[in-house]
């Protein structure tokens, strides 16, 4: 599709591990101390990171997390369906989009720790979003589990585990 091929050069877009394109838009250059941060994390952070991101109908953010909550902001596009699922195994769904009266939202908190995935609404297009993360993201802070670890994790969710991931 040309428009992809276009926001991917121009804003010079590159492949997510996850899925889609990325590039990081801003790293604040303040940083938060290891010892004013929560155990888990291991050395310092920045206070925010925030990424372009976009997804394609080919294409999906396959299930992953980081200890951080990450903010989502909506640009232009096709919707998507972010799938979550809580540390207690509980999965739902949000729709995230500029078409409020069809129950869009055009920003969405996924909390830190939660298992996220995101999906293209519409057929042959794309969403051009926005992630923003505090504390700064980290590749430290990213887990990408396979299909197999994450059903014995979450067994009674096979059908959205096989949906949204890669192997």
């Amino acid at each position: 599709m040309d428009a992809i091929k276009t926001i991917v050069e121009q804003l010079d877009l590159k492949p997510h591990p996850e899925g889609g394109y990325f590039k990081e838009t801003y790293r604040s250059t303040g940083c938060i101390k290891q010892d004013s941060l929560d155990t888990e994390y291991k050395g310092q952070r920045n206070y925010s990171t925030c990424i372009y991101f976009l997804l394609t109908s080919e294409n999906f953010s396959a299930l992953h997390r980081i200890k951080q909550d990450e903010i989502w902001h909506f640009y232009q596009g096709s919707p998507i369906r972010l799938h979550m699922i809580s540390n207690d195994g509980i999965h739902s769904e949000h729709l995230i989009g500029n078409n409020l009266s069809k129950g869009e939202a055009p920003q969405f908190v996924v909390p830190g720790g939660y298992w996220f995935a995101a999906e293209v609404l519409g057929k042959d297009t794309y969403a051009l979003v926005g992630c923003t993360v505090s504390p700064g993201f980290s590749f430290e802070d990213f887990e990408l589990k396979s299909r197999q670890e994450l059903m014995e994790l979450f067994p009674h969710l096979e059908n959205t585990i096989t949906k949204l991931t890669h192997h």
